[in-house]
């Protein structure tokens, strides 16, 4: 599931875009197939439905990569 954060929200707004509060996981869910929280931040590796963003400025924070990579880091990665 994915839950944009309020300043997020809030700066897509400004730009006439409105995100929903909750998207659940799936095909449309912008964190792709995988994501890794780090730590207790709301910052997150993850992958993306969009991979031609990779690399661009258009997230909060956050590090995106190709789906099939990111499923491959977090085969590799344990919990903590």
């Amino acid at each position: 599931d994915w839950r944009p954060p309020a300043q997020m929200i809030k700066r897509e707004a400004a730009k006439g875009r409105y995100l929903p509060t909750h998207l659940a996981g799936g095909a449309e869910n912008p964190l792709g197939a995988r994501a890794l929280y780090l730590g207790t931040t709301e910052y997150r590796i993850h992958g993306t439905n969009q991979p031609w963003t990779i690399g661009g400025a258009v997230s909060s924070g956050c590090i995106r990569m190709r789906n099939e990579d990111v499923v491959d880091l977090y085969e590799r990665v344990n919990v903590g």
